[in-house]
Order: C-alpha cells, then sequence, then structure tokens
C-alpha cells in the first residue's frame, strides 16, 4: 500500500509524489534490475569521485530501489548510508533488497529531500544518480541538502547532459512521437554554468562538472529491448489508432537492431558528473 498520504512533500514537488508514489514508481520496482543494469557503465567512475570511507555517513538522494546506497554503506563499513526517495513501492524493494544482501548499515526514508528536516551538518558524503533532477524547487532543496553537509562534506551528483548529446533519450522520443512534435526540453541540471550557479548559491563551493560518456544497455537482444522500452513509454502511443502503434513499434525494433552487439542493446548515454564540497 502507498505511504503517500502520509508523505509530507514541498507543493511543488506533488506532481512528483504522484508520479514515483504512482504508476512511474510501481514500474520502476518491477523493472529495478534493468534500470540499474542500463546505468551500470557509470557505477565506477561515480563511487571513485563520491570517494566514501569507512567511517562516512552517506546520504543517497532519489535512491529509488536502493542500489547506490548499499553499495554506499559498503564501503561505509563503519559508518551509515541513508538513502531517501518519494516512490514507497522503490523503497519496499530496496528494504527487501538490503536484507536480503546482508547490508545492516543501511535504512531508507520516504520523504521529500528538499523540506525534510535533515540533521544539520550530519553527512560526509551526498550523492544522487540521476535522482537529482526532479526538484520543483532545486535553491530551496540543494540548500537544505547543503544545510545537512557537513562542513568539508561533498555532494557527487550524475546527471544528464542535454537531450542531444543522448542517443538513447532523442532516439526514443522521436520514434515515439510517431510524427508528431518531439518533445524538446533538456531535463534539470543538464547546464554546467547554471548546475554551478545553483550549487554555490545553495551552500556548495568548488563545484566541477565533468563529461562522461557510456554505453547504456537496454537488452539481451531486439525483443527483450523492445519489451522493456514499450513497457516504460508505449503510453506515448495510446492516442494513437492500431495501425500507428505497430508502425511506432516496427521502428523501435528495426533501430534496436541496428544497436545490437554480441553482449546486448546499447546506446551511447552523456551525464555530468557533478562534484562540489562544502566549506
Amino acid at each position: 500500500m502507498s505511504e503517500s498520504a502520509a508523505v509530507r512533500v514541498d507543493p511543488s514537488n506533488e506532481r512528483m509524489l504522484m508520479a514515483w508514489d504512482g504508476d512511474d514508481g510501481a514500474l520502476w520496482a518491477k523493472r529495478a534490475q534493468r534500470f540499474n543494469d542500463g546505468v551500470a557503465a557509470y557505477r565506477d567512475t561515480f563511487f571513485a569521485a563520491a570517494g566514501i570511507r569507512p567511517t562516512d555517513h552517506v546520504l543517497d538522494v532519489g535512491c529509488g530501489a536502493g542500489q547506490t546506497t548499499r553499495d554506499a554503506a559498503r564501503f561505509a563499513s563503519d559508518g551509515s548510508a541513508l538513502g531517501v526517495d518519494l516512490s514507497g513501492e522503490m523503497l519496499v524493494l530496496a528494504r527487501r533488497l538490503a536484507e536480503e544482501e546482508g547490508v545492516p548499515n543501511v535504512s531508507f526514508a520516504q520523504v521529500d529531500a528538499q523540506i525534510h528536516p535533515f540533521a544539520e551538518a550530519r553527512f560526509d558524503v551526498v550523492i544522487s544518480r540521476h535522482g537529482s533532477m526532479f526538484f520543483g524547487t532545486p535553491l530551496a532543496a540543494f540548500s537544505n541538502l547543503a544545510r545537512a553537509t557537513r562542513p568539508g562534506g561533498r555532494v557527487v551528483l550524475l546527471t544528464w547532459q542535454p537531450l542531444r548529446l543522448n542517443e538513447w533519450i532523442t532516439t526514443f522520443r522521436t520514434i515515439f512521437a510517431a510524427g508528431r512534435a518531439v518533445p524538446s526540453s533538456d531535463l534539470a541540471l543538464s547546464d554546467p554554468a547554471e548546475t554551478e550557479r545553483l550549487l554555490v548559491s545553495a551552500g556548495y563551493s568548488d563545484v566541477r562538472c565533468t563529461a562522461v560518456n557510456k554505453p547504456m544497455y537496454f537488452g539481451r537482444d531486439v525483443d527483450d529491448a523492445a519489451e522493456f522500452i514499450v513497457e516504460q513509454h508505449g503510453g506515448r502511443l495510446s492516442d494513437l489508432d492500431e495501425a500507428a502503434r505497430a508502425a511506432a513499434v516496427d521502428a523501435l525494433r528495426a533501430d534496436l537492431a541496428e544497436h545490437q552487439t554480441d553482449r546486448g542493446v546499447f546506446y551511447g548515454s552523456a551525464a555530468w558528473l557533478v562534484e562540489a564540497r562544502r566549506p
């Protein structure tokens, strides 16, 4: 059962709560391993930048099903890791997996990180793997996170670069537009200059954005990848007739075939590795 009625969120994040504690979160919980596999190529670079030490206390923002939180807890073997998210269903899975994997120093909470009263200067490291781009009021959110970061502590984020540099997003948006206007808006934190201004205004310093390009995995083969992508994006075809929907899926399968390798189906992706320090 969803806990959303008991979750206090900033009004600017109510739409995100409805999505992530609803159908979007349910899909991400169902397909948690596939989503993790998709961005697995970023893992080593991300955690190398985080530099988590054995005694650190780590906050994972937008933790989803908790893969990065559990990884962080393993690095912080004598410390702790707290994962926060708006999705009750993903957090249920996160807790179960932490128990099954025997990770005792990890915990999870369904809260809005933009307004949650974290203990001041509690965390040595704040991390977020593609989870920090959805705040309704980013300055308020990062100011709250900076307050919770100890002096000298660090924040490390992965965010997407502009859409034109992300083959996977542009391809799937075009295919599922099916001849209609293609959404062109970039995700938040895709402009490094704006990200630097935001984090400095929030209370961080020494902001650095490094471009990282990695292949993203979508499935073992065309059938496997098509099933996953249609499950995620197929709702965009719901207002089309059957022939138009079938044509879009055929176009998707043809494109997937061009990206098939002996290791699976991969598309190019481009992210920013964002690092900053709390003075």
